[in-house]
């Protein structure tokens, strides 16, 4: 299982274990989500992988969406 919280507009990717796989951000550029992995990430296992996917699919798709943190 992959937890996925939102940071400015980002998500962090989080496992069972509580280590930060990466982040999940919008490149506009592509003008789609992608996941952008830790430095110090873990090989990812195939349960995470999927998560992920589905996850940026979901982005992609309109299903999930990232909310705006407001600063004031």
């Amino acid at each position: 299982m992959v937890l996925f919280w939102p940071i400015q507009q980002e998500l962090d990717c989080i496992n069972d274990s509580g280590d930060v796989l990466g982040k999940i951000k919008f490149d506009g550029t592509q003008d789609k989500h992608v996941f952008c992995p830790a430095e110090e990430a873990l090989t990812l296992s195939n349960d995470e992988k999927a998560g992920i996917a589905a996850r940026l699919a979901g982005l992609d798709a309109g299903t999930y969406s990232i909310p705006m943190q407001d600063d004031d």
